[in-house]
């Protein structure tokens, strides 16, 4: 099921803001295992963005995100 509405009382919206904000370094683990390092670009209901090291843009649904931790 699709989130229609960007609920920014959350605080997992409001720790990502802040990340996206402080321009931090984040490891996102997936569902499959797989692991991406970089800056959260931008969120939406549905996705992340984040950049690597060298500005490579990756789009995440967020139903593939098992965890996420700053870097640090």
């Amino acid at each position: 099921m699709t989130i229609t509405e960007f609920d920014t009382s959350l605080p997992s919206i409001r720790q990502v803001q802040n990340l996206i904000k402080q321009a931090a370094a984040v490891e996102f683990k997936l569902v499959t295992g797989d692991t991406i390092t970089g800056r959260v670009l931008w969120q939406d209901p549905n996705c992340v963005c984040i950049a690597d090291e060298n500005s490579h843009q990756t789009t995440i649904w967020k139903q593939a995100i098992a965890y996420l931790q700053p870097k640090g």
